[in-house]
């Protein structure tokens, strides 16, 4: 039997309430299922364990991490820690330190899932956004100079490389032909000169190794619009680090809300762990009160099932979070419903058993 081992960063505020439910969920799939097991090691690390520390994680995170097969975050941020430190400090420093240079983040409106836009239904919003995860905008390369005077100066460098483009655009063109779907490339090529033209230039040099599917190249500011305006025109979506972060969050808005939003840190070739978490915040004002919205924390599940190569479970998951929307009995208050986040969960656990 494949025992697959996963460590698990709840993180901040409400983390390790919906993470809680995610291993609850696929805890009972390994049961059900019989031909695989799990493992769950859990790391205190997040913004509690800096403010006792003065550090995300610890030095050897990295190292201590390496030897499982997938990591399951939660969330991370908590007031009184700046943005930057918790980001860099664990989120961004797994990412760069496992070259999980593939961002995965599934946006499709389920069946009972409120949708803000007017007369868009289910099947109209599903698309998969490949997002590049390891440079671009957030390389965190710059300084500041002549701090604290009126000659102050912040610089902020993007790094484009021809490697780090070329892998993730053949990523999302192989996700395109092999399901048969179009393309779509966001860039900004209009204003910036330099790396978002060698974006272009670079998506249309892949394309030719996929003469089969059907690409678009967008600006970022035209793609937001057609999020809005016609997000049926989407399928495969592949865009920058920063531009794909963006979109993404506009697409958990018109696909039943941050709840339901899960994304996959991949490092496709499985020389390091690769790294599942659902997208939203830590949400600190409701923690502790079994107010949160467990479902992306699931979804990530899904996608950790996926990567695993047990797709028809990954889909039982959806199916299920899919029939819950629908029967309206176990949803949590920000889908219209009163049920606690541990109660959402069960019902999970209810349903795929039956």
């Amino acid at each position: 039997m494949q025992n697959y081992k996963i460590a698990v960063v709840a993180g901040d505020g409400i983390g390790p309430e919906v993470i809680a439910e995610g291993k609850k969920v696929m805890s009972a799939i390994s049961e059900i299922d019989g031909g695989f097991s799990v493992e769950f090691t859990d790391f205190p690390w997040g913004c509690e364990y800096y403010l006792k520390t003065g550090e995300m994680m610890p030095e050897d995170g990295l190292k201590r991490l390496s030897d499982f097969d997938a990591i399951y975050l939660g969330a991370v941020g908590y007031p009184g820690v700046p943005d930057n430190v918790s980001l860099g400090g664990l989120l961004l420093k797994i990412r760069r330190g496992f070259d999980q240079y593939i961002n995965l983040r599934p946006i499709k409106l389920l069946k009972g899932a409120p949708c803000p836009l007017k007369g868009v239904e289910p099947g109209d919003i599903d698309m998969v956004f490949v997002r590049e995860n390891s440079e671009g905008e957030y390389a965190d390369v710059g300084a500041r100079l002549y701090p604290g005077t009126a000659r102050e100066v912040a610089l902020q460098t993007g790094v484009f490389s021809r490697h780090g483009m070329e892998r993730v655009m053949r990523y999302a063109y192989k996700l395109a032909s092999e399901n048969g779907k179009t393309i779509t490339s966001v860039s900004k090529g209009n204003a910036l000169g330099y790396s978002m033209v060698f974006w272009d230039q670079m998506f249309e040099e892949i394309g030719k190794e996929y003469p089969e599917v059907k690409t678009y190249s967008l600006l970022a500011d035209a793609a937001s619009m057609f999020f809005v305006k016609n997000p049926k025109r989407f399928q495969v979506v592949v865009a920058s680090n920063l531009f794909g972060d963006i979109l993404t969050d506009l697409g958990a808005a018109i696909a039943g809300g941050m709840g339901l939003a899960a994304g996959a840190n991949l490092n496709p070739e499985r020389k390091y762990p690769s790294m599942f978490e659902p997208i939203h915040g830590s949400a600190p004002d409701i923690a502790g009160k079994g107010l949160a919205n467990p479902m992306a924390a699931i979804w990530s599940v899904s996608q950790m099932l996926d990567f695993f190569g047990y797709k028809e479970w990954g889909s039982r998951i959806i199916d299920t979070i899919e029939t819950m929307l629908i029967e309206k009995k176990a949803l949590t208050p920000d889908l219209g419903g009163g049920a606690k986040t541990s109660e959402v969960g069960d019902a999970m656990v209810e349903l795929l058993r039956k």
